[in-house]
């Protein structure tokens, strides 16, 4: 048994104070307000750990480096292609345990690992044909955090357009060979598989079907949708229907179901989202760092579908900034302040079922244990709410994180992986020397 004793909690019902903590076999097993100080002293607030809901891990190596001459979405994407035509297995490896640990320090104790860099040069297989994958999971081991990977389809460049060159390292030629490849991967504790769609435009509507079919109902199945009005208009000439009604046409929404992005909708897509309780994961600075426009979280939530956040691109990696981005992007679109409460924002920023890790993301007995201690006394918390944390606090506020009941970061400190930013600074740099 380990105890916590937490100077403030945020626990369902709201911020307690005074809150032992008791942990055994990476379970809650009991929560206390006004308890006695015992066992390890956690100072400032303790949350509930946050869920990076969609991640892309190499595309941190672009952090920096894709703003020459200014730039579109779509030169991003061919930097982006670049960068995955240089990886391999052992440099994903390197990378992703730098990357996994800087979510750790951020708050983060699950991802769900958008993956879809599956092959070698040409779409050649790897003799293991997860050797991708498994750098993936390796990876986050070593840096204690929980993982979905959501291993991704992907089998065209557009609708009606095969694969480039790049892109051949992202196929399996059908549906059936991913699923069969995909089958080939075991969970483990700290390891779940689900599955995701990459984009209508990147899965033929025929394929839709067969993706949901392969990937068990008890585990997520994502997708990105709508991130571009230019796939909104790809998808209507060729289907005559939006993304998410070719989605609902095929009965592929569902609770199980996670919209990526969901950033250009029509009221008959947030209806249907809402009415099916899917998931819409929005990336805020990744959807600033592209672009894309600023989706109708609000309107999302009241039609109940459930919000969750993510790092996506990494080109910033701050469970506190994405968490409280909900609330200033739409106040931006809506010209309005309020436009959700504290709680609605942390239940966001904490929503592990869409990242595969359902029975984490509270504060409470039989819950996973998964805490983050911030600290509420540094230059940009200091005198703040305790429930104003969301929309004061950093990723270098953070100074305790448990995952499954293991202390991870101490002292603002990664425990397991030592000064990661010389990890990142090292293998980011080999990348960009070809």
């Amino acid at each position: 048994m380990t105890t916590y004793w937490c100077e403030r909690a945020w626990l369902p019902d709201g911020i307690a104070e005074a809150v032992r903590i008791e942990i055994a076999d990476g379970r809650i097993v009991s929560v206390t307000a006004c308890a006695e100080k015992t066992g390890t002293i956690l100072n400032g607030l303790t949350l509930p750990g946050f869920a990076n809901g969609h991640s892309h891990a190499f595309h941190r190596a672009l952090r920096g480096r894709t703003h020459h001459e200014r730039g579109t979405f779509w030169t991003w994407r061919e930097r982006m292609y670049s960068l995955a035509a240089r990886l391999d297995p052992d440099s994903y490896y390197r990378l992703a345990r730098g990357v996994y640990a800087e979510m750790v320090l951020a708050g983060y104790t699950s991802v769900a690992e958008f993956h879809y860099l599956h092959h070698g040069p040409g779409g050649k297989p790897y003799a293991s044909p997860n050797a991708m994958g498994d750098a993936l999971r390796q990876a986050a081991r070593d840096a204690g955090i929980r993982m979905t990977l959501l291993d991704t389809c992907y089998l065209a460049g557009g609708i009606g357009v095969p694969p480039d060159e790049v892109q051949q390292r992202f196929s399996d030629g059908s549906a059936e060979n991913w699923a069969e490849r995909v089958a080939l991967l075991k969970e483990d504790d700290l390891f779940r598989v689900g599955g995701a769609i990459h984009s209508v435009r990147a899965v033929p509507e025929y394929e839709l079907p067969k993706v949901d079919n392969a990937v068990p109902k008890d585990r997520p199945l994502h997708i990105h949708l709508s991130e571009q009005r230019a796939e909104n208009e790809q998808c209507e000439a060729a289907y005559r229907w939006t993304p998410t009604g070719l989605l609902w046409d095929y009965g592929v929404l569902g609770e199980r179901l996670t919209a990526v992005h969901a950033t250009h909708l029509t009221e008959q897509d947030i209806k249907w989202l809402g009415d099916s309780r899917s998931g819409a994961c929005f990336c805020p600075t990744t959807e600033r760092d592209l672009g894309d426009g600023i989706g109708p979280a609000r309107s999302l939530l009241d039609a109940g579908a459930r919000l969750g956040i993510g790092s996506d691109s990494n080109a910033v990696v701050d469970a506190f900034e994405e968490t409280r981005a909900l609330e200033l992007d739409d106040r931006l679109a809506s010209e309005e302040r309020g436009r959700f409460t504290a709680e609605e924002l942390l239940a966001a920023g904490t929503e592990h079922l869409s990242a595969g890790w359902p029975e984490t993301g509270t504060l409470a007995a039989g819950a996973g244990a998964d805490l983050v201690a911030v600290a509420t006394d540094t230059v940009r918390t200091a005198g703040i709410e305790p429930s104003g944390v969301l929309f004061a606090a950093a990723a270098a506020d953070v100074r305790t994180v448990v995952v499954a009941g293991r202390e991870v970061v101490r002292d603002g400190a990664h425990v397991l992986i030592e000064r990661p930013e010389t990890l990142l600074a090292k293998e980011i740099e080999a990348l960009w020397q070809f």
